[in-house]
């Protein structure tokens, strides 16, 4: 009787173990995912698909517009972020790279997250100043 006794307690045991084991990987998992969105907080690091988080000053240097409705018939704009439409005189932020529109406060928490267009995924680098005036000359020469 008494080997049943420690078959039974060694089982009993090696469960316990067993079950210990799974929520230590569990809160390991867990963790790593929760800590995985808060990780780079500092402006320059990089964020999770590796490209530059954009600060603050990135995002001023993107170009804005007041939204002016477009003829009639062309049909409503929408913001890919939010989904609302453009309504006359919102302050909307076009991204230079790829042309897509959006509401500034909605493209502007997008991009502090993930520095990428929300629509085509093209990656979201602010234009540096000499670029803009190189351009500028360009289009007054010609």
């Amino acid at each position: 009787m008494k080997s049943k006794e420690m078959e039974l307690l060694i089982s009993v045991i090696l469960l316990f173990v067993g079950i210990a084991v799974l929520v230590i990987i569990h809160v390991c998992i867990a963790g790593r995912a929760f800590r995985g969105g808060n990780q780079g907080d500092n402006m320059g690091q990089r964020s999770g698909n590796g490209t530059k988080r954009m600060s603050t000053g990135d995002l001023e240097r993107l170009p804005c517009f007041d939204y002016k409705a477009a003829e009639k018939g062309s049909g409503s704009v929408d913001c890919a972020v939010c989904l609302e439409n453009f309504k006359m005189g919102d302050k909307c932020r076009l991204l230079p790279n790829c042309r897509h529109s959006f509401h500034v406060q909605c493209i502007d928490s997008w991009l502090l997250k993930a520095p990428i267009c929300p629509i085509c995924r093209t990656c979201v680098n602010p234009p540096k100043i000499d670029v803009i005036l190189r351009e500028e000359s360009r289009i007054e020469l010609t």
